[in-house]
């Protein structure tokens, strides 16, 4: 699903998430009844990235992180964005958070974001390398998932986030 078809439910999702500390239950029904966009087909970075950073995990003697197409899903509506705006970023993280934990029961929620890598391996080394994404990619997480996406001039962007339930 592209951006442009995105910005209206980023748009109430935003405008809820401000009014979400709100006792009003009324408010609180309507941030529970936001859908989450279906999750698109996996692409084969996709896949190679999840497994790489899976790998990883295992060799460090952490738990595999379990695929969720609802963190596909969200992760998906960031990457668009930021193709559409032409800028990596972690912009709207809040609002990204509040949906999985409303619509995934994340308790924690993390991302890692990347821009201008060409292979699986390269943005995961990356990563790797910094010490604030490996200690995400290393976090004490139950599931995640990733998107990736093109823009005109054929550089991927990135979104992989992780949550624990």
């Amino acid at each position: 699903m592209k951006a442009k078809k995105l910005l209206p439910l980023l748009a109430i999702v935003a405008l809820l998430g401000f009014t979400s500390c709100s006792t009003d239950s009324a408010a609180e029904d309507q941030i529970n009844s936001i859908e989450v966009p279906v999750a698109p087909q996996a692409k084969q970075i996709e896949i190679e990235i999840m497994e790489l950073i899976n790998a990883y995990r295992i060799n460090q003697g952490l738990n595999p992180l379990n695929d969720h197409s609802t963190v596909k899903a969200v992760a998906s509506t960031h990457t668009d964005y930021m193709v559409e705006v032409n800028n990596v970023s972690h912009d709207n993280f809040f609002q990204r958070k509040q949906s999985l934990q409303i619509n995934a029961s994340a308790n924690i929620v993390s991302e890692n974001v990347a821009y201008g890598f060409s292979s699986a391996e390269s943005v995961v080394n990356a990563w790797l390398n910094s010490p604030s994404h490996k200690e995400n990619i290393e976090g004490d997480f139950t599931d995640f998932d990733i998107s990736a996406e093109k823009n005109n001039e054929g550089k991927w962007y990135f979104t992989n986030i992780f949550i624990k339930r």
